[in-house]
């Protein structure tokens, strides 16, 4: 099943998605809500919760064109990690810097967290983040977590995935880059935007697709202004979510609505692994008016146009104390 939040008629509702229509759950109610209601009450369950009104939305529910619908982000996830589980993306980027994968990072699939308060929809508008002169995206799948565990084993993470959504994950590089150099972050170089989108699909419709090692094989394809600018595929992860989930959940807790980003894909999942890789910033940065198509087989598509964002407010250099 596939499962969408949108806005119709001023209002804001969640509810299945089929056929090109939408059709909403009887009662307003958001997705994380469903599903973390069913799993107090079910034991686990909230799959099943989403499932069983899902099943009665599709019978008793009057359809909405999904050309008449504003798509949301499909939740209000409560945490996001992301993941640089493409060691083609890492080698990329790395290029650019002089420098190689380091050898830690084929130890474990390492991971930021990123602003929950900043996910946009499939078709929302991008604002350029204050301050950045280089903006740039960044193709990712995502899995959402559908129920509470911490410490688990690969065969446990399987059943705690509910489901996958696209997230692109929008860059200020120069931002970035400064940040980095203090030994934090990502910070404002990731703070704007992610979209998520454009609704989430359940784990089981994706099974068919998972290969002999347990990754999802799925294509990926991003354009900008039309023209495609990166292809890959997901099963080049280094990890398979439940990899990452484990990783995620060592020593702590995850949680329904939990959203775990794959990292970039490469072959041009973002333009830094093109500067990279050819030493010029080409393609240029993205401006204002710039459109940028994500496209993930298996899920769906998600186009974003980048706008004019807020003037910085200034702020005074550090005191400086020593």
């Amino acid at each position: 099943m596939k499962f969408a939040s949108f806005v119709h008629d001023g209002k804001r509702q969640s509810g299945v998605v089929a056929d090109d229509q939408l059709h909403p759950f009887k009662h307003p109610v958001d997705l994380l809500d469903l599903i973390v209601e069913g799993e107090e009450a079910l034991r686990g369950a909230g799959e099943r919760a989403l499932r069983g009104a899902g099943e009665r939305a599709l019978h008793a529910s009057r359809p909405v064109p999904l050309a008449d619908a504003r798509l949301l982000p499909p939740l209000q996830p409560p945490t996001v990690r992301d993941y640089m589980t493409f060691e083609s993306h890492v080698a990329g980027v790395a290029r650019g810097y002089g420098d190689t994968v380091p050898e830690e990072w084929y130890a474990a699939p390492a991971f930021y967290f990123t602003n929950p308060y900043a996910m946009i929809g499939a078709h929302d508008d991008v604002p350029v983040p204050p301050g950045c002169g280089r903006f740039d995206f960044e193709l990712e799948v995502a899995a959402v977590i559908g129920k509470a565990g911490r410490d688990l084993t690969p065969e446990q993470a399987h059943d705690h995935i509910l489901g996958y959504t696209i997230l692109g994950d929008w860059s200020a590089r120069d931002l970035q880059g400064r940040e980095m150099r203090v030994k934090l972050g990502p910070a404002k170089g990731k703070d704007t935007s992610t979209t998520l989108g454009p609704w989430l699909v359940t784990a089981d419709e994706l099974e068919p697709h998972r290969d002999a090692e347990g990754f999802l094989d799925l294509a990926l394809t991003v354009a900008v202004n039309g023209k495609t600018v990166g292809q890959d595929r997901l099963a080049n992860m280094a990890w398979t979510f439940e990899e990452m989930a484990v990783y995620a959940s060592r020593g702590t807790w995850i949680r329904p609505g939990d959203v775990l980003g794959s990292g970039t894909c490469g072959n041009g999942g973002c333009l830094a692994e093109l500067w990279g890789r050819h030493g010029i910033l080409e393609p240029p940065p993205l401006v204002p008016g710039d459109s940028v198509t994500m496209t993930v087989e298996g899920i769906g598509t998600i186009s974003n146009t980048v706008v004019e964002g807020a003037v910085p407010v200034p702020l005074p250099p550090a005191r400086r104390r020593r």
